[in-house]
C-alpha cells in the first residue's frame, strides 16, 4: 500500500477500451474463448452484428444498450463465477496485455508515482475489470455487476450498465466513500459518451477521441493524448460499451454449452 500523503486524496479514472486497451476488452476475451472452440459459428455472427449495430454515429442509442443487457441477462444465469474469472486470467496474459497502449500506461503510472490512486472505471464486466486492473497494479476498478447467489449468476444485474451517466455516478459514490477530492481528480476516456465523467471530475482528458470527444476537448481546453499510429483507427469497427456487453453474454453462453456437453 503507497503511503498516505495529501496525493491520497487525488485519483485518476481510466475507461478502458481503447482508452487503456486498444479496441474492446471483452472482444479479446470473447477472441480467447474462440480460440478454445468455446463459440459456435451463431455466437460468432450475432457477436459480428452486435459490433456493428452498436456503433451509430458515434454514440450508443438507449434500445441498443437495453438490447445488450437483455443479452448478458439471458446468457450469465446459472454460470459460475469461478469458471468465467479462470478463463479471464487466461486471457488476459495470453493476448490482452500486449494491447495495453505504452502512452496509457505511462499516465498511470505518472499518478501512482506522484501518490495518486487508480481506478478503472468501464462497462466491462467487474470481473475481467478487476483482473485489468490487477495486472496493472492500480487500486481497483469500477464494472458492470452481475448478481450472484453462491457463486452462481442468478441472471440480474446489480444496477444499470456502467456505461455514461452512470459512470459518474460510480465514481462520486467512490469518491465520498473515499474522500477524494473530484475537483482535483483526473479522468480518462475516448468517447463523448463518457461526457458525464469527464464531467465529473476537475481534470478531464480525452485520450484516443472520437470526433465528437476530439470538438468538445479542443473547445474546452481538455488535453488530448492520441496513441494510435494512424487516425483512421478512428473509424475502423471499434466494439462500444454495451457491445461489449453483448458480447460477454455471448462468451458465457458458449461457456454454459461447453459445459452441458458431455
Amino acid at each position: 500500500m503507497r503511503g498516505r500523503d495529501t496525493g491520497r486524496r487525488r485519483a485518476a479514472f481510466f475507461d478502458v477500451d481503447n482508452t487503456v486497451m486498444r479496441g474492446a476488452s471483452i472482444y479479446h476475451f470473447a477472441r480467447g474463448l474462440a480460440a478454445r472452440d468455446l463459440f459456435t459459428t451463431r455466437d460468432l455472427l450475432r457477436f459480428a452484428w452486435g459490433q456493428t449495430v452498436f456503433r451509430v454515429g458515434g454514440s450508443e442509442r438507449p434500445d441498443h444498450i437495453n438490447a445488450a443487457r437483455e443479452a448478458a441477462l439471458a446468457f450469465v444465469a446459472g454460470h459460475r463465477v469461478d469458471d468465467l474469472v479462470e478463463l479471464c486470467e487466461e486471457i488476459y496474459d495470453e493476448s490482452m496485455s500486449g494491447r495495453v497502449w505504452e502512452g496509457a500506461l505511462r499516465l498511470v503510472r505518472r499518478h501512482l508515482e506522484a501518490g495518486e490512486r487508480v481506478w478503472l472505471v468501464t462497462a466491462t464486466p467487474v470481473e475481467l475489470a478487476d483482473i485489468i486492473g490487477r495486472r496493472l497494479g492500480l487500486d481497483g476498478a469500477l464494472g458492470t455487476v452481475a448478481e450472484t447467489v453462491d457463486g452462481v449468476y442468478t441472471g440480474r444485474l446489480i444496477g444499470d450498465l456502467l456505461h455514461g451517466p452512470a459512470k459518474a455516478a460510480a465514481v462520486r459514490e467512490l469518491a465520498a466513500r473515499e474522500e477524494l477530492d473530484l475537483a482535483d481528480c483526473s479522468a480518462y476516456s475516448d468517447s463523448c459518451n463518457d461526457l458525464p465523467l469527464l464531467s465529473a471530475v476537475g481534470r478531464p482528458n480525452a485520450v484516443n477521441p472520437d470526433d465528437a470527444l476530439r470538438r468538445r476537448a479542443l473547445a474546452a481546453g481538455w488535453p488530448v493524448h492520441d496513441f494510435r499510429r494512424h487516425r483512421a483507427a478512428l473509424r475502423v469497427g471499434v466494439p462500444a460499451a454495451a457491445a461489449g456487453a453483448l458480447a460477454g453474454g455471448l462468451a458465457v453462453g458458449a461457456l454454459r454449452r461447453t459445459r452441458r456437453r458431455p
